[in-house]
């Protein structure tokens, strides 16, 4: 006998919810026949609340208990929670892996090494612009987080405000080829003041923080990723004064 559950979701020409349609979708993973209920309107959507006393829709029934929303679904079913819980590490492993992808390919498309030099410096390049982007997203809430360890952001917070800026055009250089004088300097000062303000806070201050490299409002610890990414930009613009000398 097929396993059957009963779903009533918010579905109007003003609202589709997506809890609703993930709560779909996991049902019928799970195996089960689903007999979809949409609430067409606000009236109708207020009157199930009413007379199921819940608070929210979605609501999912199975053998005529009902189990909840979507999060309790998921927690019926022992899946881990869809938000992440505590610090993670995730959204910079995304950044750095894409980043390095993408640097090889450039290579491959060029005819060049997959891991030669140039390969490095271009998935330092790309991890820089694509952190930029992550910070400029939401400016003020990334200097809100970032001026509570960077010793320059403390002192001046408008710094906070150039940073991501700096962390663009560094990367668009280091892509672009322009001369080492423009750009390596650049590079090399924002690394080494994050890396020293990093250390600091970290391993000297003993501060548990967030990481402000993927805006201000991530769960991504500050530590030794954080320091590591500092000290890939110092890297990096040394390596632009070095294979300039050597070509050019």
């Amino acid at each position: 006998m097929a396993k059957t559950a009963q779903l009533y979701r918010m579905h109007t020409d003003e609202h589709l919810c997506p809890f609703g349609l993930k709560s779909k979708d996991l049902l019928k993973h799970e195996g089960y026949e689903v007999e979809d209920h949409e609430l067409t309107s606000r009236v109708e959507t207020d009157d199930f609340k009413n007379r199921h006393d819940v608070k929210t829709t979605p609501q999912t029934f199975i053998d005529g208990v009902r189990i909840g929303g979507y999060d309790d679904l998921r927690n019926y079913f022992d899946k881990a929670p869809a938000k992440s819980q505590g610090t993670t590490y995730t959204p910079v492993i995304a950044i750095f892996a894409t980043a390095l992808i993408s640097a090889i390919a450039f290579s491959i498309g060029m005819r060049e090494t997959p891991l030669s030099g140039w390969t490095f410096q271009t998935f330092i390049a790309l991890s820089m612009i694509l952190l930029a982007v992550q910070k400029l997203r939401d400016l003020e809430s990334f200097s809100n987080s970032f001026i509570t360890y960077d010793l320059l952001g403390m002192n001046q917070p408008r710094y906070a405000y150039v940073y991501p800026f700096l962390e663009a055009y560094a990367g668009i250089g280091m892509i672009a080829a322009l001369p080492a004088w423009f750009v390596a300097p650049v590079s090399i000062f924002i690394g080494l003041v994050g890396g020293i303000s990093v250390f600091k806070a970290v391993y000297i201050d003993k501060r548990e923080l967030k990481c402000a490299c993927v805006g201000g409002d991530s769960n991504v610890p500050l530590g030794f990723v954080s320091l590591t990414e500092n000290i890939m930009m110092v890297f990096a613009g040394i390596w632009m004064f070095v294979i300039q000398s050597m070509y050019y």
